[in-house]
Parts: structure tokens; C-alpha cells; sequence
């Protein structure tokens, strides 16, 4: 009778916070996989379960907090992981039973504390699976990570204590992590990083061959060549440093989508140098109307912080009247929240709480209003549309002005025949305030 070999430790994995974070989310379990170790969709089945915490606000790190206590409750088992790692003795004295606690992206650390807390039994049934990686979004789309950490030291954000300054990843490693995506499925490339606009300023000097031809690591000679690998190649977090204005014909000429994902902040100027962030809101302005003017089609995307310390009645109604002009496609904004090891923290004249959520009303309401009349310009155009969903009464998906999970939806009639990932052209019969609503020509 033959001997039935022991299964490997199954693994359980939530992942809080931004893209970058599940990207080292994802980095995590596929190393975890490629050396046996099966996963779990749920906390019951898993030996071990990861917690990769976000730790940008007080509110996301109650948010960390809480998914920890849960996982501890259904489990018991836990590796905690991710911005939060920093705060070890908090999350110690909170939870004491937790077997680890490690830093943003300390992928080693993670898994040998995996290795430690759920060692693989000796002959167990592997699960192997190839170094192409383990995705957590769907297989249509990917999150592309360029750099880690971020040069500025913005008065309200603790990031590069967490994750340090600039590090740009080779570009020959980034096209060829591209390709293979490609390879596998993915028909977009969402480009993520701390800082996309200052990618390879700390390796200028170091271009890489890539198919027979240099490649200088800068944002725009990376995005042209992206735009080679992927249909599709959006990008986030994108300071408006002037060499910006590079990418915007590559929009125009379609190998990058018509998109910028831009964290402005606040408009301002006097706000803007408390924030310590680039204060020219003015010729913000005149290049957003050149980059209409060449890419019409390009959507702009932001997010603004209200209630920041000394913030006036004066430096909000500049915000507002600077979004009238500005015309921006989609808005999210924040209350301003203190976070510990912030240098904002020591600013005087802090907003009362009351002021900040009158003046998030206040400026959602307005940003609404913009968003929703752009969708209205859009009824009767042909969009380009990338189907995220296919059901029995429709599909869904989103158009090039849209990212996913953060911005709008297409939702599409008579769609049956569509699957998963393909991209159509869809006639946009209505909209709402959030929405489009149209059928695929096709």
C-alpha cells in the first residue's frame, strides 16, 4: 500500500493599503509557492496566515490593527508584515501572540519566518509552481512596480522612514518582469511606485541593453517601451515635474493610456510650503491645458488633503476655484489626519474636526459635480473599453479614463459573447454620476 505523502503548510495572506503593497504581497506567496508552499483562500484552511499592513494614516493602521485581530481570532497563527512592521512593539503589545512581525518589503524575512513558525514536513506533496510569479488581481491587468521608496519629505507622510529613499529597479529587469506578464495574460500594465516621475534619477548613469538597444532608465524612455509590450499601460503616482510633459505625445500617439494619476495635494501656495511640496499651481494649470490641447482624450486624475494644519476659510476657497479651472476628471480627497513621526504634527493652528468634514463635504460635492458632467460629454462617443466582468445580464469594464477599483465602470448591454480581458470599442448610450453605461460594437 503506498505511503501518502504529507500536504505542505497552506498559507492565508491579507493584503492591506495601496497597489504597493500588494505587489509585495504578491512577491511574497510567489517565493512562498516556489518552494512548496500551497495556498489558502481563507483563514480555516491555512497554517499560517500574513498580514501585510498599511501604516500611511492613524486610520489605516487601526484598519491593520483590526484585520490582525481577526486573523488571530480564526486562526491564531499569524506573521505580521508591511508599513506597519516598523511599530513592532505596538503591534506586540496589542497582540502578543503574533509569531513575527517584519518591515515594508522584507520579503526574505517574511518567508523565513514562514519557514520557522510552519516548516514544510520532510517528503511532503509539493505544489511547485514557476518563478512567472502569483498574481492576487485579475489576469487581464497587473500592478508593475518601477521603484521603491521616495526623495521627498512631505510634512504629513512617514513613507521613506518606512520604505527609504528612491531605489529604481533596473529597466531591463522591469521589461522583462513586463513581458512575461504580457506573456501570461495581461492586457494592462498599471506602473506603480512611490514616486513614478522621479523614477532612475538615482541610476542615471546606468543604461541597460534591452533587445539590442539602450534603454535610459527615465520615466518617459520607460513608458515608450512598456507601451511596445502591453495594449495597455496606465500610470500612478506621477509628480508633475516638468520632464512630465515627455509622455504626454506618447498618449497622444497611443502607446501610453491617456491617463495621469497625479497627487496634487492641495493648490494653495501657502499650504503647499507647509506641505513642503512644489508649490507653482499657476503653470500647473497652463500645462494642463497644453496637454488638453495635444491628447484630448487625456483624463487627470488627483487627491487633495483638506484641513491640513493652518489651513484658512482663504486657503480652501483657492483650492475650490483652482478645481473649477482645473477641470480634473476624478478627485479623491482626505481629511488630514496626524501620523506619528510626521513633521506636520508639531505645526500650530490645527483645524478643528468639525472645519475638516465640512470642507471634505465641501469639496467632494464640487469635484462630483465635474466628474459627473465630463461622463455626460462622453454619451454617444465610441470608447475603447477593457471588459473587467462577464455575466448573465451584462458585462463590466472600464474605459481608458479608468482605473481599476479607483475610478469608474462601463457597463455594457448585449455583451455575452465578451470574455474577461478583451479589450472592444463600446458605443456609450447613458451615464450617471459615476458610470457609463453602453454595447460593444463587436
Amino acid at each position: 500500500m503506498a505511503t501518502k505523502l504529507p500536504e505542505a503548510p497552506r498559507v492565508g495572506m491579507v493584503s492591506l493599503g495601496c497597489p504597493k503593497n500588494l505587489v509585495d504581497s504578491e512577491r511574497i506567496l510567489t517565493k512562498l509557492r516556489s518552494d512548496g508552499y500551497a495556498m489558502s483562500a481563507d483563514y480555516s484552511g491555512a497554517d499560517v496566515v500574513l498580514v501585510n499592513t498599511c501604516g500611511f494614516l492613524d486610520s489605516a493602521k487601526e484598519e491593520s490593527l483590526e484585520a490582525i485581530g481577526e486573523a488571530i481570532a480564526e486562526n491564531g497563527r499569524v506573521i505580521v508584515t508591511g508599513c506597519m512592521g516598523q511599530e513592532a512593539e505596538t503591534i506586540r503589545a496589542r497582540f502578543p501572540n503574533v509569531l513575527a512581525v517584519t518591515g515594508a518589503h522584507q520579503y526574505e524575512q517574511v518567508v523565513d519566518a514562514v519557514r520557522e513558525h510552519s516548516p514544510m514536513p520532510a517528503n511532503a506533496f509539493l505544489n511547485l509552481v514557476p518563478e512567472s510569479g502569483l498574481k492576487l488581481t485579475p489576469r487581464h491587468y497587473s500592478y508593475l512596480k518601477i521603484s521603491e521608496g521616495c526623495n521627498h519629505r512631505c510634512a504629513f507622510c512617514i513613507i521613506p522612514s518606512i520604505r527609504g529613499d528612491l531605489a529604481s529597479r533596473r529597466p531591463d529587469a522591469i521589461l522583462r518582469e513586463a513581458e512575461k506578464l504580457v506573456e501570461a495574460g495581461t492586457k494592462e500594465l498599471l506602473v506603480i511606485s512611490q514616486d513614478t516621475s522621479a523614477y532612475g534619477v538615482d541610476i542615471r548613469k546606468e543604461p541597460r541593453m534591452w533587445k539590442g538597444q539602450e534603454v535610459i532608465p527615465h520615466m518617459t524612455d520607460l513608458a515608450r517601451e512598456l507601451g511596445r509590450i502591453a495594449p495597455w499601460v496606465r500610470l500612478h503616482y506621477v509628480y508633475p515635474y516638468p520632464h512630465v510633459d515627455q509622455v504626454i505625445p506618447l498618449m497622444a500617439e497611443g502607446l501610453v493610456l491617456p491617463y495621469l494619476d497625479i497627487p496634487f495635494q492641495h493648490a494653495s501656495p501657502r499650504v503647499l510650503r507647509t506641505m513642503r511640496r512644489p508649490a507653482n499651481e499657476a503653470k500647473v494649470l497652463e500645462r494642463l491645458k497644453t496637454w488638453r490641447a495635444i491628447c484630448p482624450d487625456i483624463a487627470i486624475r488627483s487627491s487633495f488633503v483638506v484641513g491640513f494644519p493652518g489651513e484658512t476659510e482663504e486657503d480652501f476657497q483657492y483650492l475650490l476655484d483652482w478645481l473649477d479651472e482645473a477641470q480634473l476628471d476624478r478627485v479623491g480627497a482626505f481629511r488630514f489626519e496626524p501620523v506619528e513621526g510626521a513633521a506636520a504634527n508639531a505645526l500650530p493652528d490645527p483645524v478643528p474636526e468639525e472645519v475638516k468634514e465640512e470642507r471634505y463635504a465641501r469639496v467632494m460635492e464640487r469635484t462630483a459635480a465635474i466628474s459627473a458632467a465630463k461622463l455626460q460629454a462622453k454619451i454617444g462617443r465610441t470608447l475603447e473599453v477593457i471588459i473587467d466582468e462577464v455575466g448573465d445580464e451584462g458585462a463590466t469594464g472600464r474605459s481608458q479614463a479608468d482605473a481599476p477599483e479607483i475610478d469608474g465602470e462601463v457597463h455594457l448591454r448585449d455583451a455575452g459573447h465578451l470574455s474577461q480581458g478583451d479589450i472592444v470599442q463600446v458605443e456609450i448610450e447613458d451615464a450617471d454620476d459615476h458610470d457609463l453605461f453602453g454595447v460593444p460594437l463587436a
